[in-house]
């Protein structure tokens, strides 16, 4: 796909690239359009070596926050440089908005493959969408989150990318106030969804007292992935980083199995869902697999699994609102709302077995 010129002045990133970014070769310079969306824009760039890279700016109109966005990505990227952190390789980036329109950065184009969202389900290629190779797919997926997790985050620079003191006490409060401004932002009623309460004060009576900070993906997932083309399941790169901060790694592995079967009931799978878990561990499974990888104790780790539920509970139903206000269909909003109500069932559940 050709590069609209509005996206990049190819004379002028062939200048930024000739004295930042020398290893990609000193050819003349072909870019295309690899991914387009309303949060960022990815463009190929080679230069005849064997050696492709791939820019990420935000698109030609940007949402608010998104030209922030793309440099707390870069500077993630870039102090993961030299970790085991399976991670696309940050080259360079650029806060000047003269070179082509928007601030960028330029990473590795990492071989693999991602998980497909369609359907409203999640895909993966074959074999992996299959027994006994989509088990593997998960442990793949921990396997990063373990190496992420034993990163030290003030060692590789990255003190002040986020806030860690009162992190866990600030999460249910962050996640409450989002979901009680859909009804002002979307003009709807504020509306009761079973779970929602119990949840959120069972949160507030049980934080941990062992928190450790450490770098947090924000949005793990399949989708978000690369994964090696040959057997075993291998992650190659974790990727979309906008929502990376100084947090608590456990929320990520929360975040990643709070949809799969629980090992007292493992028959047991729901229907909000949107991977195949019939063919995935169970979440105590991955969880003792963590915490071999780290080391970190997870006697607390259902509240993070009952975070998990509320906070995704409360990010959901927006796409209800704006169903409710006209701005989505309301099939949408149908779908949206069992997977609403299904978060916070879950959060419940969880917190009630947890005691």
């Amino acid at each position: 796909m050709t590069v609209p010129a509005e996206l990049a002045d190819v004379e002028r990133l062939t200048a930024w690239l000739d004295t930042h970014i020398p290893e990609l070769g000193s050819g003349p310079l072909r870019v295309e359009q690899l991914h387009g969306g309303t949060s960022n824009v990815i463009l190929t760039l080679d230069r005849g070596d064997e050696r492709n890279m791939v820019l990420r700016r935000p698109p030609a109109v940007p949402p608010p926050g998104s030209e922030k966005g793309v440099l707390r990505e870069a500077r993630v990227l870039t102090a993961l440089n030299g970790t085991p952190v399976p991670h696309p390789h940050c080259f360079g980036a650029c806060e000047d908005n003269g070179v082509i329109g928007a601030p960028f950065y330029v990473m590795e184009r990492v071989p693999g493959w991602a998980a497909e969202l369609r359907d409203e389900h999640i895909f993966h290629r074959a074999p992996f969408d299959k027994a006994p190779c989509e088990y593997g797919i998960a442990y793949a997926m921990v396997d990063g989150l373990i190496a992420l997790a034993n990163v030290d985050y003030r060692a590789v620079g990255l003190e002040g990318f986020g806030k860690p003191d009162n992190f866990l006490e600030r999460q249910v409060d962050r996640w409450e106030g989002q979901i009680r401004s859909y009804p002002a932002l979307y003009g709807t009623e504020w509306r009761e969804i079973p779970g929602f309460a119990y949840a959120r004060d069972w949160l507030r009576d049980h934080l941990p007292d062992d928190f450790q900070p450490g770098i947090i993906h924000g949005d793990v997932g399949t989708p978000n992935a690369l994964f090696a083309f040959d057997r075993p399941a291998r992650l190659t790169a974790l990727i979309d980083w906008e929502l990376s901060t100084i947090g608590d790694p456990l929320i990520d592995l929360a975040w990643f199995t709070g949809r799969l079967r629980d090992e007292d009931r493992p028959s047991e799978i729901g229907e909000a869902t949107l991977y195949n878990v019939a063919n995935f561990p169970t979440r105590q499974e991955l969880a003792r697999y963590y915490a071999a990888g780290t080391g970190r104790d997870l006697g607390s780790f259902d509240f993070y699994c009952v975070l998990a539920a509320y906070k995704s509970g409360c990010i959901l139903e927006y796409k209800v609102a704006q169903s409710a206000a006209g701005i989505l269909p309301r099939q949408t909003g149908i779908f949206f709302d069992k997977l609403v109500r299904a978060a916070f069932a879950r959060a419940e559940m969880l917190a009630r077995k947890a005691g």
